[in-house]
């Protein structure tokens, strides 16, 4: 039986609009208190995929990912199913053997040792398919009751072993049965492919330039995975006649647009997957379209409920919270934005602005390149955002960090571009004090 967490959920709005005015923007923060560890009772069930591709021969990137590895399996809490999947351009179970069939193993002194001893063998060979690794950690989730199931996945190349349709149809298939963090180790990997994985299985991404460092980051992302205390966590949110979600974006502690993941659960709500819950706390931008009003009209723009499901497939109400619109003709109350909103739309236009930066460097846009970076400079010093600043003097010359006045350097390593390009979408937490 699932301990819940306590969640709250908190609603920061400017409600009053102008005369005529159709656009509501709120910023949903959702806080939730887990157990403390050893008050568990939520059942879990752990994946490591590895890349055992011919590219990772060199020793120093393969024993580090086998210690990667072990260290996720000694993270791994007694009683947690898991297995191990060694990925080249097919997948296969490492641990649990395969004459115990397509199943996983349960935790305990004597199976996390086996498991060690199976990943101390592994050798590198073949190329690289990453959608079918997840393919064969989902067959193996199939086969668990488990509430809370996590993958971590990493590799060091490219998806050159499959197209990418194949890719991208494993992912419909997959996704919304389990989270997947991705890391690459290294350069040669391709940021766009892991975020397409991450983005689909309500994971992270994140580089580890140096394979010396991914044990620690193995040994977190699992410790993280065991905090988890609640599985399948959906933002619903139902909407008056003549009302429409254009768009609901997670933007606290990365950013991440679930628009198109919404599913409606009748015929004016659609529920948003955030995936499994622990003692955390993320902020979701959510923009609406209402109908026009006079002076002096109210209306409840959008009804909030924090959702997951119970016993007996019941369903748990987790947090509530609403938004309002009131029309009014004082200018001094419409045409004030609220500072948390404000400051989530400016680490969007952050991220867009690296990227787009990055983007025409690539391309050898000098122009649009300044441009775009100055503007991600500019921005990531109005906001505090201290590592942006640090990432990006990575690429540019800063010369004025407030005006965003900077000169693209003229050798960048490729470690310092991809670190800009794959935490581009982590973001500054507003305070809660002084609103930026």
């Amino acid at each position: 039986m699932t301990s819940y967490p306590e969640f709250q959920l908190e609603v920061a709005q400017n409600q009053y609009l102008a005369p005529g005015a159709t656009e509501v923007n709120a910023v949903l923060t959702v806080t939730a208190d887990a157990p403390e560890e050893g008050q568990f009772t939520t059942s879990a069930a752990e994946i490591v995929i590895v890349d055992c591709s011919a590219s990772m021969y060199r020793p120093s990137k393969l024993n580090a990912a086998k210690q990667a590895t072990i260290a996720a399996i000694d993270g791994i809490r007694d009683g947690v199913e898991f297995a191990v999947i060694a990925g080249n351009e097919s997948a296969k179970v490492v641990y649990p053997p395969k004459h115990e069939g397509l199943t996983l193993a349960r935790a305990d002194e004597e199976t996390k040792a086996a498991a060690r001893d199976a990943v101390a063998r592994l050798v590198p060979s073949g190329g690289t398919a990453m959608g079918r690794w997840l393919w064969l950690a989902d067959q193996l989730f199939a086969t668990s009751t488990a509430e809370i199931r996590h993958a971590i996945l990493l590799t060091d190349g490219r998806n050159d072993s499959q197209a990418p349709k194949e890719l991208t149809a494993t992912l419909e298939s997959v996704a919304g049965n389990f989270v997947c963090d991705c890391r690459g180790v290294g350069t040669d990997w391709e940021v766009a492919e892991l975020r397409q994985i991450a983005h689909a299985l309500l994971g992270s991404v994140d580089i580890v330039a140096e394979p010396a460092d991914l044990a620690a980051d193995f040994a977190a992302m699992t410790e993280a995975a065991m905090g988890k205390a609640v599985a399948d966590v959906g933002l619903r949110l139902w909407t008056p006649q003549g009302a429409r979600i254009d768009f609901v974006k997670q933007v606290e502690p990365t950013l991440a647009d679930l628009t198109a993941m919404g599913t409606p659960t009748d015929a004016r709500s659609v529920e948003y997957p955030t995936g499994a819950w622990g003692s955390e706390t993320r902020s979701y931008h959510v923009k609406l379209h209402v109908p026009p009003a006079e002076v002096g009209d109210k209306m409840l723009a959008c009804r909030v409920s924090l959702v997951s499901s119970g016993p007996n497939k019941s369903e748990i109400v987790l947090g509530k919270g609403r938004v309002l619109a009131v029309w009014t003709d004082d200018v001094s109350l419409s045409t004030v934005i609220d500072p948390t909103v404000a400051h989530y739309t400016g680490q969007a236009e952050l991220a867009d602005a690296i990227h787009a930066g990055l983007a025409a460097r690539r391309a050898g846009d000098i122009e649009t390149a300044t441009q775009k970076l100055g503007r991600a400079v500019a921005l990531a010093t109005q906001s505090g955002h201290e590592d942006a600043v640090s990432l990006l003097s990575g690429v540019v010359d800063v010369e004025d960090a407030v005006q965003g006045t900077v000169k693209l350097k003229s050798r960048v390593s490729a470690i310092d571009e991809m670190t800009l390009d794959t935490r581009s979408t982590v973001t500054k937490r507003v305070s809660r004090r002084t609103g930026i």
